[in-house]
């Protein structure tokens, strides 16, 4: 969904093109993936972080085209409203220090969006729901520039039959809301963790990242407050999966096949199975042409962009036009600060690979039924929820995280990531378990103290943010 489209007004016969070459485009990845074609390197790490522009008074500030035009950043690129964007990390092997330099690239980029956006008396913020975005805020007029948003908006509108989109979430508090564009969207931004892997390895790796999915998203819950509700730990699950409310073919389009989905099972023999599923379940949202002669499956690279899979397998090539393999790990917000960040991918990588090296394959241990429904337990609650786990054990969630903690350093052992390394990033993460304090936590806990003032919560969690303490050291 990175690519920029050229039209936003389709007709049958693109519609038509576009489904005949995806299906070739699917026919030539089968074949690849049954030939091996695919590059075995070392693991590779990267991320995709996406921020909010703010104004003096801490509102949304829809400046991202002069702000990323005076910025000048290969590594920075706009996002669906035009008060968010997205920043990209330089993609490095896992091993060493790799975590270190991923830090001191970000810290610098930050540092210059920073100066940048205080040259246009705005701010930055990077959090999974921003406290103080007003519904009015979520309109088209502040949409992004861009052919392929208005495209998806159109047709996601179009595959609804013209019906509003209805929010409805029920958490501490309970929200409802209708929409009749995908701009809520928007309210929602989070940290994408990307790992290339040796394709050997996929199959392992996908299903470790289902069941991980859970403890991942209470560890790193940072989104509690949309429109001065307290609804989930993480809100930005529901608010993504209700934004583009549709599904599948005709009968399937109201039921339970949908374009955001945590997935249909545990992926059996090779990625290749979704894939196949994306053509097979899923109407083309953007018909693009990229011509027939696409070595690099264009057709079919676009179409996987637009099934947001909670953990989405990505197809990528490099300089010399060789394919290659990728798990892209969206459960995880934006923030709360660069420390914690850092610290989240250092987990999931280590725990993603000590899981997936397990001598009975963990998706034999745990039905992937359970591991869904503990993925919503976990948003919904955060650290205080209790999940289903291996051995059908009924666990709190920070008593699986500590469970975690030594597979995650075995992990990024094996990895070859250097000792140091592991132990001052796991450290982080350890402490937030102890004290039971991430970013959901935070925010509550400074509401629960000084009121529903959301532009102090927000000007507070902002001073944080920048003082580069991890957020298990935040005062309220």
């Amino acid at each position: 969904m990175g690519e920029e489209i050229r039209s936003s007004q389709f007709d049958d016969e693109d519609y038509r093109r576009f489904r005949q070459r995806l299906q070739a485009e699917t026919e030539r990845l089968a074949g690849w993936f049954a030939a091996g074609r695919f590059a075995d390197d070392d693991p590779i790490a990267g991320f995709e972080l996406e921020a909010w522009l703010l104004d003096s008074g801490f509102h949304p500030a829809p400046l991202n085209e002069p702000f990323l035009e005076k910025l000048s950043d290969p590594l920075a690129s706009p996002e669906l409203a035009s008060f968010n964007f997205e920043l990209n990390s330089t993609p490095r092997p896992i091993r060493d220090h790799v975590f270190s330099a991923m830090h001191a690239e970000l810290v610098q980029t930050w540092r210059h969006c920073r100066q940048v956006a205080e040259q246009m008396d705005c701010c930055l913020a990077m959090i999974g729901i921003l406290p103080t975005v007003q519904d009015e805020d979520l309109t088209l007029a502040n949409m992004s520039h861009m052919e392929r948003y208005r495209a998806l908006n159109r047709e996601v509108i179009h595959l609804r039959r013209g019906r509003p989109l209805v929010f409805d979430i029920n958490g501490e508090e309970h929200l409802r809301v209708t929409h009749r564009n995908v701009m809520l969207e928007s309210a929602a931004t989070s940290f994408q963790i990307h790992m290339q892997l040796n394709p050997q390895l996929a199959v392992r790796i996908y299903n470790a990242g289902l069941i991980l999915s859970a403890p991942m998203v209470a560890l790193t819950a940072n989104s509690p407050f949309l429109f001065g509700k307290d609804l989930w730990a993480e809100t930005r699950i529901p608010v993504f999966e209700q934004a583009v409310a549709v599904g599948g073919f005709e009968g399937a389009a109201f039921g339970p096949i949908r374009r955001v989905t945590f997935g249909t099972g545990y992926v059996r023999e090779s990625l290749m199975e979704l894939f196949q599923e994306n053509l097979d379940h899923y109407p083309v949202l953007l018909p693009e042409d990229f011509g027939e002669d696409n070595p690099e499956l264009r057709h079919l690279r676009l179409h996987n962009g637009t099934v947001w899979r909670w953990n989405r397998p990505l197809i990528g090539f490099d300089q010399a036009g060789e394919p290659h393999l990728r798990i892209e790990h969206r459960v995880i917000p934006a923030g709360p600060g660069i420390l914690d960040t850092m610290a989240n991918a250092a987990f999931y990588y280590g725990a993603v690979t000590a899981l997936a090296s397990q001598e009975t394959p963990v998706e034999q241990q745990l039905v992937f039924d359970r591991a869904r429904d503990n993925f919503y337990t976990a948003a919904r609650l955060g650290l205080r929820a209790k999940l289903s786990w291996m051995d059908q054990r009924l666990l709190p969630v920070t008593t699986i995280l500590q469970e975690l903690l030594p597979l995650a350093e075995q992990g990024l052992a094996k990895l070859g990531v250097a000792a140091d390394e592991r132990r001052n990033y796991l450290n982080i993460i350890e402490a937030r378990i102890l004290t039971r304090q991430n970013g959901a936590a935070w925010q509550r806990a400074f509401v629960a103290k000084h009121g529903k003032d959301f532009y102090a919560l927000t000007a507070a969690y902002i001073e944080r943010q920048e003082s580069g303490m991890a957020v298990h050291e935040w005062t309220v």
